[in-house]
């Protein structure tokens, strides 16, 4: 036996702060706080785009960091609303959330996207993922979300230790590039809860691909939205169970 050389990854306490206020803390990697506080802005509902967001301070409080997000306005009033109905933060996926129904919010709608993949862009997409990861190549120990356009392949990744902070952060990045939601596919190299596609669905994606299995409430869920749930794709293999309709013709195999 010898000691083990590898790099690990480092995670840290961030809390997300609405005026002055913490509004959930997550244990996160240290890297794209900027992205990370406007996407979980806009996949928890809090705003619907980066633009309704004034400013993104982060402040170093010694066991963690601290990101003070500012919104404008008219966001700024819906959330004190919305605030006043919450019970307080808590260190999970479900952040700020009282009450069942809450928690079980009806997810954004993506019926409108015509975007349809054959079964090599399925493929094509987890693939070039696999090498956007820079951090998972160094540590083994860290999840990616990505954002492949067909024709342009994966245009923007983030990597966190949690899965729901990379989708977050990927998010944050492409409201900020302006990438609309509807014009792609996101990948993710975790399972995919319900969580992850109730954030798949704030940005827009008509697709989410996964590595990994999904629960059966994230197929409900999916289902509802309209959206295509590709799961389990290794090489050229994978399941598809829900919408199989955006497939292109003679690609809609696999399918739960």
């Amino acid at each position: 036996m010898k000691a083990a050389a590898r790099n690990v990854p480092e995670e840290t306490p961030v809390a997300l702060s609405y005026a002055g206020t913490t509004h959930a803390v997550m244990m996160a990697s240290p890297a794209d706080f900027e992205d990370f506080a406007v996407g979980f802005s806009i996949t928890e509902g809090i705003v619907a785009k980066a633009d309704e967001i004034e400013s993104v301070t982060m402040q170093d409080v010694g066991a963690g960091v601290d990101i003070q997000i500012r919104l404008k306005d008219t966001a700024n009033t819906r959330f004190e609303a919305r605030r006043r109905r919450l019970a307080g933060p808590v260190g999970c996926g479900l952040c700020g959330i009282e009450s069942i129904d809450e928690a079980m919010r009806d997810v954004d709608t993506v019926r409108g996207s015509t975007l349809a993949l054959d079964a090599s862009q399925i493929t094509e997409a987890v693939q070039l993922l696999s090498k956007q990861q820079p951090f998972h190549a160094e540590t083994g120990a860290v999840h990616a979300a990505g954002f492949y356009v067909p024709g342009k392949g994966i245009v923007m990744a983030r990597e966190d230790v949690g899965r729901h902070n990379a989708l977050d952060k990927l998010a944050g990045a492409l409201s900020k590039a302006g990438i609309a939601g509807a014009s792609g596919a996101v990948v993710v190299t975790s399972r995919v809860s319900v969580e992850m596609v109730q954030k798949t669905a704030a940005i827009g994606a008509p697709f989410i691909l996964a590595v990994s299995a999904p629960t059966a409430l994230a197929i409900r869920t999916a289902d509802a939205a309209g959206m295509t749930l590709v799961a389990l794709v290794r090489g050229e293999d994978f399941d598809v169970f829900t919408h199989p309709e955006r497939l292109k013709s003679g690609d809609a195999r696999d399918v739960a």
